[in-house]
């Protein structure tokens, strides 16, 4: 049986997932993108229009625009749009609303290739930042079994990982039913509804960025069993999207757009506190409903209670000296490829057939353009200042 007040966001999760497969369809985006293209011919010059959910994957377009760094490009831009759900984005980028937005990576190959929309990544907007947080009895991974998890969406790096966690220790997760000892229910549940799911112990734990990871342990309903970004090390969790037909048809615009984002990050690695206050319910824009200790608690290093995490076994990989979160905007191939084969392993519910048939060395030349990128981290001090290889390679590490 689901535990009282599950079946409303149960029910509500499936809404979205299934308004998301509609748009995510050749039917259910053609409307969509002929708005879009309607809106191009009549606006050719359109303004920088960004969207965003409140959470901590969006903090380069928030604090660009914040620090008025794409107008520092010469661009035009609107306040930044917040949106309260990935369906909600999803629509207004498809509709040609929003030019610029952020979106989890696995989406973007379900985009791209479950239905053939035409947008690529063209950066990477943070690296790790998320967490599997869980209820206080919950000693470990193993303790999870015959338990129900939330996750974010199905194409989520969330889900991946977590996936991954479950199988190292011989539990199979599944998307129906009532889950055995053996078994892990995973449901589909926005960001905002988890931390009281986990509080009125609707769900045994959920996984999904920051800062919401942090909002559990500052009110105190949760602790965090394990950081996404100690088993994936320097992993993408969100991604910048934009329109294909604006990479190729307003080349200087794209330039810019992806400038600002490049000096956001490079300004926030040395500025965390400000960004955590930028990003915050306090500052005046209001651009996210959390509070500054959250967010400090995630942006601000000096913040990384170490011991803490080593002792509880949230951190394993102490050797990689890893950041709660960090940044960096280039999107290695390595990810990507890697990416696309943890995909075909790993149980995403609806359209996922196509998944099966990609060539990760494809997916990662095709739905990627690092142009703008490399040009920008190399007029803002090259690969180095970013701590990058000048080779723009790397390998990918992942463990249990």
């Amino acid at each position: 049986m689901n535990p009282p007040g599950d079946f409303d966001a149960t029910r509500q999760a499936r809404r979205q997932f299934l308004k998301l497969s509609a748009l995510f369809s050749a039917a259910g985006a053609l409307p969509l993108l002929q708005m879009a293209n309607a809106a191009r011919a009549a606006e050719p010059d359109a303004p920088l229009r960004i969207g965003y959910l409140p959470i901590t994957d969006a903090t380069p377009l928030l604090v660009a625009h914040h620090n008025g760094l794409f107008e520092q490009q010469g661009l035009q831009v609107e306040k930044p749009r917040l949106f309260r759900s990935w369906a909600q984005i999803v629509e207004a980028f498809l509709a040609g609303q929003v030019n610029a937005v952020h979106l989890l990576s696995p989406m973007t190959v379900w985009a791209r290739y479950g239905s053939r929309s035409r947008a690529k990544v063209v950066a990477w907007n943070h690296m790790s930042g998320s967490g599997l947080t869980v209820q206080h009895h919950i000693g470990g991974i193993t303790d999870l079994g015959g338990t129900t998890v939330a996750i974010p969406f199905w194409y989520s790096l969330h889900n991946v990982v977590l996936q991954h966690l479950l199988k190292s220790q011989g539990l199979t997760p599944i998307s129906d039913g009532n889950p055995g000892p053996g078994q892990v229910k995973l449901v589909v549940m926005a960001p905002s509804d988890m931390v009281p799911a986990l509080a009125n112990k609707q769900i045994a734990g959920y996984t999904v960025a920051e800062p919401f990871n942090a909002n559990a342990e500052v009110l105190k309903v949760g602790k965090i069993l394990r950081f996404t970004g100690d088993v994936w090390k320097d992993h993408a969790c969100c991604v910048v999207l934009m329109h294909e037909q604006d990479l190729d048809q307003r080349p200087e615009w794209s330039q810019k757009v992806v400038n600002g984002i490049v000096q956001a990050q490079a300004w926030i690695q040395d500025h965390r506190q400000e960004t955590a206050r930028i990003l915050s319910r306090d500052n005046p824009q209001q651009y996210t409903p959390h509070t500054y200790e959250a967010l400090a608690n995630v942006l601000e290093p000096d913040r990384l209670d170490t011991a803490l995490y080593e002792s509880s076994g949230a951190m394993v990989n102490t050797a990689w000296n890893q950041k709660r979160i960090d940044f960096q905007p280039y999107p290695f191939p390595s990810y990507t490829e890697e990416l696309i084969r943890k995909l075909k392993t790993t149980l995403v519910s609806g359209q996922n057939a196509f998944l099966q048939e990609l060539d990760p060395a494809f997916v990662a030349r095709d739905l990627v353009d690092d142009r703008y990128v490399k040009q920008a981290i190399l007029a803002h001090g090259g690969p180095a200042a970013f701590g990058l290889p000048e080779s723009f390679t790397r390998e990918e590490t992942i463990t249990t």
